[in-house]
């Protein structure tokens, strides 16, 4: 089986749970920017939860099938269509042969993941299917889709069901994105952090898979230093250090960037901490100008949230009798 792409929407990617253990040789992770929402459409169908699938950003594609299968779309609401009768998302859902799948326009969130059973079965990229772009490597030809492209499906049983609302994971407004402080943060005054974590930001248009900017907040207030040897002359450089998927860096001191799935995995700017994993889902969600505002915790409340968040996917896995 094959799936047709008419239309590939804007920005329409194949990405799985990601390629882990590369980061060290700057290759990042990639993967699905919602993993609560790639995992939910998997199990929808009746896929392995890492299997691949489509995420599409914005703006749906339009699809055509060659053979039966099962579909399912979670994730932000881009309502589904089939031959053009709505269908509802996070709900499985058969296709025949011929029929086309697309979207109606975007209502809430940014990103949508289109799973189909027996998942999108493109060649394996170092343990991974999903596309880094940047780097022109794994999904698709290493691109976004295009029309005219057709993608392998695999073999799959297909699945059946729907997750209800309350099972499900989107951001708030203002989204609350829990973070914890870093190494660097000596680096600005104690006023300065206590604003840092009052004000409410915005997602600036320079938002993607290698990193989300905010604005609209306070500029940092940076405790006076001599700039060490090898670091930049604005007080927002340092000596280059590695990135952890997360890092919040503040360039110049004006505007937070928060490191994605795509991120490097390296450079000169301090990182005044990390957005903790059981977040990094709800930024992927965040459409430009949405707010925001991070929010200060410790590890113990990191680790805590991590549980919440395991014990949140296994409630799906519960639902749907995986």
């Amino acid at each position: 089986m094959a799936v047709k792409v008419i239309s590939p929407g804007l920005s329409t990617t194949v990405q799985d749970l990601g390629r882990p253990g590369y980061y060290h040789l700057g290759i990042p992770i990639s993967g699905g920017m919602d993993r609560f929402s790639l995992r939910a459409a998997n199990m929808l169908v009746g896929n392995d939860e890492g299997a691949a699938v489509l995420e599409a950003v914005f703006l749906g594609p339009e699809l055509e099938f060659t053979a039966p299968a099962t579909v399912a779309v979670t994730g932000g609401d881009l309502p589904p269509k089939l031959n053009g009768a709505d269908r509802q998302g996070w709900e499985a859902f058969p296709v025949k042969a011929g029929d086309r799948l697309s979207f109606g326009f975007l209502k809430s969130g940014a990103r949508a993941y289109i799973a189909v059973s027996g998942g999108i079965d493109v060649p394996m990229t170092l343990g991974s299917r999903s596309t880094y772009t940047l780097g022109a490597l794994g999904g698709h030809e290493g691109r976004a889709l295009k029309a005219g492209d057709e993608l392998p499906v695999g073999d799959g049983a297909g699945g059946k069901g729907a997750i209800p609302a309350g099972l499900r994971r989107m951001p708030a407004s203002p989204a609350e994105l829990r973070m914890l402080p870093g190494l660097y943060w000596h680096r600005i005054t104690a006023e300065s952090g206590k604003r840092f974590f009052a004000d409410t930001w915005k997602v600036a248009p320079e938002a993607d898979r290698i990193g989300y900017r905010f604005r609209g907040g306070t500029a940092l207030d940076f405790v006076p230093r001599e700039q060490p040897f090898g670091a930049g002359s604005n007080p927002s450089n340092i000596v280059d250090a590695c990135y952890p998927y997360g890092s919040v860096q503040v360039p110049g001191g004006t505007e937070p960037i928060v490191l994605h799935r795509d991120a490097v995995s390296g450079g000169g700017y301090m990182m005044l901490g990390c957005v903790i994993s059981a977040d990094m889902d709800l930024i992927g969600q965040l459409q430009p100008h949405a707010p925001a505002r991070f929010v200060e915790v410790t590890m113990d409340q990191a680790l805590a949230a991590r549980h919440d968040r395991q014990a949140a996917i296994q409630r799906v896995r519960d639902h749907l009798g995986r």
